[in-house]
């Protein structure tokens, strides 16, 4: 499995994906709000998401997991 985490601390502004959700190369997955600036969260390969570990509204740590893929 592979774990998506995030680059930067934030507040989750939304997540694109669901569990089961198949994912290209590039993708945006999620959207962050770090220093008032809106932060693209994109997939950096192919895959099905596992399991999405945010909601939006959570706030989030540098390396945190956002979402995991099979």
């Amino acid at each position: 499995m592979k774990e998506m985490k995030a680059s930067m601390a934030g507040t989750v502004l939304n997540v694109l994906v669901s569990k089961g959700d198949k994912v290209a190369a590039g993708q945006e997955i999620a959207k962050l709000e770090s220093m008032k600036m809106e932060i693209p969260i994109e997939s950096e390969g192919e895959g099905e998401v596992a399991e999405v570990k945010v909601s939006e509204g959570d706030f989030v740590n540098e390396g945190d997991v956002l979402i995991v893929f099979k």
